[in-house]
């Protein structure tokens, strides 16, 4: 049975290395993500090594194992499904569930969650549109784009959120865009740093760096 670092400590590796196409977690990035500091993760990744999780490399970083694959994907499954139920039954906020689930998903076990996956009807995502891996370790991951790689007139519907601070997701929800909302790109400017959206009439401007944490699709 992995203890809860280990699960946190595999899940971060997981998303760090997802988000950059695949290659090795940084230990400094880890390390921010953890909020811990760089010996100390140093010191798990050893006992990850140990355990078969992840093989650390030193100045390149963490890559995990099969192992630790399937049990940052059996985390993650546990976490997306736990905010969707969340969401779904309880009527919490996509800014409320992240730090709720991260407290439950460690303490339910794997029948549970099985039950709660037939009960939301097997659900695809989770409420930032993060794909909810199957029993076993599969997902659908829909062809999407970052939203500031949009051009004038083109429509979109927002189909993920990669940057999931509360403050970030509760600024979408005042600006009229939740996820799967529907628009049109009106403007895109390089040099002044800004993407201008139109969603249900109402006009919103982004900076370049916000509108590459919105990943879309086409309506």
């Amino acid at each position: 049975m992995a203890s809860l670092t280990v699960e946190n400590y595999v899940k971060t590796i997981y998303l760090i290395s997802a988000d950059q196409g695949g290659g090795p977690a940084a230990t400094g990035r880890v390390a921010a993500a953890l909020g811990v500091s760089p010996g100390t993760v140093t010191a798990m990744l050893k006992t990850l090594g140990e355990g078969d999780l992840a093989t650390y490399t030193p100045y390149e970083g963490a890559k995990l194992t099969r192992s630790g694959n399937r049990l940052a994907l059996r985390m993650l499954r546990r976490h997306r499904l736990i905010e969707l139920f969340l969401s779904r039954t309880l009527d919490l906020t996509w800014d409320q569930v992240h730090e709720e689930a991260e407290h439950i998903e460690h303490a339910v076990s794997d029948l549970l969650i099985d039950r709660i996956d037939a009960f939301l009807g097997y659900p695809a995502a989770d409420p930032h549109g993060d794909p909810i891996p199957r029993a076993d370790g599969s997902f659908d991951a829909p062809e999407s784009r970052s939203l500031v790689d949009c051009g004038v007139g083109q429509q979109f519907r927002l189909a993920r959120v990669v940057n999931q601070s509360p403050e970030f997701l509760r600024y979408l929800s005042e600006s009229g865009l939740p996820l799967g909302a529907t628009g049109v790109v009106t403007a895109n400017h390089v040099e002044a740093g800004i993407v201008a959206i139109e969603v249900d009439g109402k006009v919103a401007t982004l900076g370049r760096e916000a509108a590459g944490k919105l990943l879309v699709s086409q309506p």
